[in-house]
């Protein structure tokens, strides 16, 4: 069983910046891709950002457009997202997701445990 906590998610306004945080519980977080997805309100949740195993290896999202930066420290059992130029259309729950198989995808089914999702709201 893999706990995921999300943290660093708030009110921001446009153009300002967040860096979410997600505290996977475990003692092989190494051999798990991670990815962060989101979901506006009415909306399907969606890739927005992934790394593999080492942190090597990193995708993005053609929306975010390279403001968004996916990060992990392996040590540390987390994975980080940071987030800049926000604007309004980046307002949405976002969520850690673990792959325990390490295969890396956007592909949501691919995804084993998912965290409760921290809330991103950006102002105009």
């Amino acid at each position: 069983q893999v706990q995921l906590v999300e943290s660093g998610g708030g009110l921001v306004q446009a153009g300002g910046s967040l860096r979410l945080s997600c505290a996977a519980s475990g003692r092989t977080f190494s051999n798990y891709a991670m990815a962060w997805f989101r979901q506006a309100p009415g909306k399907e949740r969606v890739f927005v950002a992934g790394i593999g195993r080492s942190g090597g290896k990193r995708y993005y999202s053609n929306s975010i457009q390279d403001r968004f930066t996916i990060s992990r420290d392996n040590a540390k059992n987390t994975v980080y997202l940071q987030m800049n130029s926000l604007n309004p259309d980046d307002t949405a729950a976002y969520y850690c997701a673990a792959d325990i198989f390490g295969r890396g995808t956007m592909v949501e089914s691919q995804y084993d445990y998912w965290g409760q999702g921290t809330q991103v709201t950006v102002s105009s």
